[in-house]
Parts: structure tokens; C-alpha cells; sequence
């Protein structure tokens, strides 16, 4: 049996959510071993002018901390 960690992070880009989510996912996977999904539980824009200037994603990411043996 698997023990796995929670942790929320938040991401950003200027070119889509898509990107905003690969950068999130991509940092956390650089810094964390045994990355093993991500929630994307909140998505909004920042706007100036009437246009989308930056895509912003806060999602939980998962990861495995140990195994547990009975």
C-alpha cells in the first residue's frame, strides 16, 4: 500500500490554461519524485485593456511520500 502527499500550487501563463497546467505539473515534477496526478480546482484570466493578458490555474497535486508494508 502507497502513502501520498497532498500539496496546492499555483501556475501561470500567457499563452493558455493548457500551458499554465503543463508549467505547473512540469515544475512540480522537477522538484517532487513520484509525481501521480493533478486536481486543477480553480482556473481564471487576468484582463487589461478587454483582453486576456495571463492564465492562471490552483491545482492539488499528488504524490507518492512511502510505501507501507503489512
Amino acid at each position: 500500500m502507497s502513502v501520498a502527499k497532498v500539496i496546492e500550487i499555483s501556475a501561470s501563463s500567457t499563452k493558455s490554461f493548457e500551458d499554465a497546467i503543463l508549467t505547473g505539473v512540469g515544475r512540480a515534477a522537477d522538484t517532487i519524485d513520484q509525481v501521480r496526478g493533478a486536481w486543477i480546482k480553480e482556473q481564471k484570466v487576468v484582463i487589461e485593456g478587454g483582453k486576456i493578458k495571463e492564465y492562471r490555474v490552483n491545482m492539488s497535486v499528488t504524490f507518492v511520500v512511502g510505501q507501507v508494508d503489512k
